[in-house]
């Protein structure tokens, strides 16, 4: 039985562990905890607000409904580049930049197109911490659906 010192003891060994996992980043292109059940990419290819909103909504109900059981990967190509940027060339509401970082906290994939990058004259330095720069956008929502990922177009 565990008594309150050897409570302490255990919690003063867990709890440095706990705060390294808590700080590790949350975009990653395999899920943290094994393979899911559910795998899914969007498509992200508009710079509509509108767009945006309705996109990031659905990819959020999906993890509130699947929790840890789903992989979620957005990838950003053409003008839906600029959610993934530090400093977009394109408006983007607030709500909208703190809901992409809220999404890759909790796991969510964010891929950004290196082909339209290079287009827009943008390096790795130009792109938030959680984006993982993909060589070309298309070709990764073809891998990722070879891979078993449903795709999801908007």
């Amino acid at each position: 039985m565990l008594t309150p010192p050897r409570i302490r003891r255990f919690l003063t060994r867990i709890l440095p562990l706990a705060v390294l996992l808590a700080a590790a980043p949350a975009a990653q292109a395999e899920p943290l905890f094994g393979n899911p059940t559910h795998k899914v990419v969007y498509q992200f290819n508009q710079a509509d607000p509108e767009y945006m909103e309705h996109v990031l909504f659905s990819v959020g109900a999906l993890l509130r409904k699947y929790g840890d059981d789903i992989h979620i990967v957005v990838t950003a190509i053409g003008p839906g580049i600029h959610i993934l940027a530090v400093d977009p060339r394109r408006p983007i509401p607030e709500i909208v930049r703190k809901r992409v970082a809220s999404l890759a906290a909790y796991g969510v994939s964010f891929h950004a197109c290196g082909n339209t990058m290079k287009a827009l004259g943008w390096s790795e330095d130009d792109m938030l911490d959680f984006a993982e720069v993909v060589p070309i956008g298309a070709d990764d929502l073809m891998l990722l659906q070879e891979q078993g990922y449903s795709y999801i177009s908007w």
